[in-house]
């Protein structure tokens, strides 16, 4: 059952999420979104384009989030509105560990028409990746 207007307040968190991103990931990624961009796999190029290592891409990154929102609201065509800044790169190592991407959300304001504001905070390595990550969702009535 998706969470109705009656259930969400300001302040009402999200469960938090924590997913962890292998080379292997963005590999799959990358075939499935067609982008092939090399400072996603080559870390040569990645390196000479100012990044310390391969990075994961921007939307992947962001549909982590959106996820979070979509699993907590149980509704994946909830989301009505979705925005936010790339902040910093996620670096993905050359190992069997990855790198962690963790994903914390709270309702920040409450809407007309049965609508929330979900303010997100997404970080990789104790830093924040994605900034004014807000999604505005539409809540069962």
């Amino acid at each position: 059952m998706a969470i109705s207007a009656e259930d969400a307040e300001v302040g009402t968190e999200l469960p938090p999420r924590t997913v962890t991103l292998t080379r292997t990931d963005l590999v799959r990624y990358a075939g499935a979104s067609e982008d092939f961009n090399p400072v996603h796999w080559n870390p040569r190029v990645a390196r000479e384009a100012g990044m310390s290592d391969v990075i994961a891409h921007g939307m992947l990154t962001m549909a982590l989030a959106a996820r979070t929102v979509t699993d907590w609201v149980r509704d994946p065509g909830a989301i009505v509105e979705y925005r936010t800044r790339f902040a910093k790169p996620v670096v993905v190592p050359d190992d069997e560990r990855g790198t962690d991407v963790e994903i914390r959300g709270r309702v920040g304001a409450l809407l007309d028409g049965g609508r929330v504001r979900v303010d997100l905070v997404v970080t990789s390595g104790g830093a924040k990746v994605l900034s004014e990550a807000r999604a505005v969702v539409r809540l069962a009535p």
